[in-house]
């Protein structure tokens, strides 16, 4: 590990769009505290969704869940696996919490705010997969160390995979995308990049579920990036 994962970025960014609709609001009210991520203690796959000690089941944890729909379509396609958002934009938080309700989806569990307080609270070797899919580029040098791809993240986040697992990180910005690919090569001793050939990332993998965000990017004429990394 190359960073000192006491010494993480922190959340930047607004945390409120426009003002959200009544039912917005009431799933804010009444849903989310049904299923929000414990302010505090260690997060065990037992505490969050009830499943019997020493029988936990795969976690997966979605950085930046934006309106929730990927997060809500894995839940979906994997029932027996336990989904943990962390989103600190209330607006998108309220769009997720829809897609739970509609999808009756016992087994996601979200947090309204920084996700690096949700992985520091993961026992190690947790996670089977960690998404960062469109995350802010911050695309001014001065504002580097704002992205979550840094040392200080990367470590936790290799440190709570389980070995074996997944890292997964779209991005449409050829700034991060290059940034991206030298932080993690730094890692290398922890991560595995997953291609065949280094042209892989420039078409979603089979079974990727696309964002919001990724058909916009595509529409607009901007080209989405896709990485895969297992953990070592």
């Amino acid at each position: 590990m190359t960073g000192d994962p006491t010494t993480l970025n922190r959340l930047y960014g607004r945390s409120m769009g426009h003002k959200l609709r009544p039912a917005q609001q009431q799933l804010i009210d009444t849903l989310l505290p049904q299923i929000a991520v414990p302010a505090d203690g260690e997060l065990t796959s037992q505490r969050l969704f009830g499943d019997v000690k020493g029988q936990g089941r795969p976690l997966h944890l979605e950085i930046g869940f934006g309106s929730g729909e990927h997060i809500a379509a894995r839940a979906d396609l994997l029932p027996d696996h336990g989904f943990i958002g962390a989103e600190p934009f209330v607006n998108g938080v309220a769009t997720a919490l829809g897609h739970v309700r509609d999808g009756h989806l016992a087994n996601v569990r979200l947090h309204m705010g920084d996700a690096l307080e949700v992985l520091r609270r993961l026992p190690d070797n947790s996670l089977s997969f960690v998404y960062l899919l469109h995350p802010d580029p911050w695309p001014k040098a001065r504002h580097a160390k704002r992205r979550m791809v840094s040392d200080g993240p990367l470590d936790l986040i290799a440190a709570k995979l389980r070995p074996g697992g997944e890292l997964r990180i779209a991005t449409d910005h050829p700034v991060y995308l290059e940034w991206t690919l030298v932080v993690m090569q730094r890692h290398r001793d922890d991560f595995t990049w997953l291609a065949e050939k280094p042209a892989d990332f420039l078409e979603p993998p089979s079974g990727w579920i696309e964002t919001r965000y990724g058909a916009k990017s595509r529409r607009e004429g901007r080209r989405p990036y896709y990485l895969r990394y297992r953990r070592s």
